[in-house]
């Protein structure tokens, strides 16, 4: 049984500090400008804001400062690039900016928009994933871009927030599946990339981490959009209608399939990222009043004990190692990335994978919040 006790969101968070003092120099990151670090910097800022304690403000500035020089410049960001993942640090840089008032991290943030400003699109007016990905809407993306696009908007431009709800309109009209309320990983505007149906674009699976970054994303946007605005019913009923077609493949361990809607097929595996990202959607649901009733906190509690039971393992350090992270899956760019299900089962299965642990932390913060309410 889960020991109840026990602050996981600290007790992961404190591992991190002490484990990973230099998160950017790091193997496979080496100074890279990676999406990952904005995910483990979410969670210590909820674990922050939750303690007041000073040494994980002063981890996630010093990680950023590796990055943002005194005029605002990021080191190994290539704006040219149009990587929409390239944005997801940006949240990061609007708290420290917040929190310090130093300009560097406003000015760094404005670099960021600015790549929103050019970033290509499909005809219906959604970012592509990147680049090399063109006329592709990821699920992925939301999580990358639209949280900060939104409080950027908020912050210091007029406020219209149109074109943030428009992203959500647009991929949800072309990945979602009316039987089973799940998304599709991706959808090919041009009907032409090899891991795509030629008559509807969709890809050929459900990956639950791809549902996890959509549904964190979803719940993300809702928290900061004003609680009378015309749009966020439309962002309401895509969140719970998500989750419902995620909760009904809850597996019996609490936690959820690597390719979610396909737990009896080998050698599909129970995946640590997509379930704690659905815990998290779950816990910050339920604690903001949008999932009511109890399927939902049973889910939730069944989620979280399932998680510590299946993925946790405390060292004799008393550190916390996350077990079976997806190391990374995506479609495209290679012949090998055809969205098979044989795809989504080769790619490594890795311990501590940042994006697994941050979804870790920020998980088990909002599950103590909604147990302390």
């Amino acid at each position: 049984m889960a020991n109840e006790t026990v602050k996981w969101s600290v007790k992961m968070a404190d591992t991190l500090l002490e484990r990973y003092p230099k998160m950017y120099d790091l193997k496979p990151y080496k100074e890279t400008w990676s999406y990952d670090y904005g995910v483990v910097l979410k969670g210590i800022e909820k674990v922050f804001k939750q303690t007041g304690d000073t040494k994980y403000l002063n981890y996630i500035q010093s990680t950023m400062d590796f990055f943002v020089s005194e005029d605002g410049d990021i080191k190994n960001y290539q704006k040219d690039k149009f990587n929409i993942d390239f944005i997801n640090n940006g949240k990061i840089l609007l708290f420290l900016y917040k929190e310090t008032s130093l300009e560097k991290y406003k000015k760094a943030a404005d670099r960021l928009r600015d790549q929103l400003n050019d970033h290509p699109r499909t005809s219906e007016g959604a970012f592509w994933h990147k680049k090399i990905y063109p006329y592709q809407i990821w699920l992925d993306g939301l999580y990358m871009g639209s949280p900060f696009y939104l409080e950027y908007i908020q912050l210091f431009e007029d406020g219209d927030i149109s074109d943030v709800i428009k992203q959500f309109e647009l991929c949800d009209a072309h990945t979602r599946s009316e039987s089973t309320q799940l998304r599709h990983h991706a959808w090919d505007e041009k009907l032409i990339q090899p891991w795509c149906d030629s008559e509807t674009g969709l890809s050929r699976h459900y990956w639950s981490r791809s549902l996890g970054w959509y549904v964190m994303a979803l719940i993300d946007v809702i928290e900061l959009i004003d609680t009378n605005h015309k749009d966020r019913d439309k962002l309401i009923w895509m969140f719970k209608d998500t989750l419902e077609g995620v909760v009904r493949l809850q597996d019996d361990s609490g936690t959820w399939y690597q390719i979610i809607d396909q737990g009896e097929r080998r050698p599909n595996y129970l995946e640590s990222s997509g379930s704690n990202m659905f815990l998290y959607a779950l816990a910050k649901g339920i604690r903001m009043g949008i999932l009511t009733g109890t399927k939902w906190s049973e889910a939730m509690d069944k989620a979280h004990e399932g998680i510590i039971n299946e993925f946790v393992l405390v060292t004799k350090e008393d550190w916390v190692n996350l077990n079976k992270c997806c190391e990374v899956a995506g479609l495209g760019g290679d012949d090998q990335r055809d969205g098979s299900f044989a795809y989504y089962m080769s790619e490594p299965i890795i311990m501590n994978d940042f994006k697994a642990v941050g979804a870790f932390v920020q998980a088990m913060s909002e599950y103590e919040r909604v147990n302390t309410i």
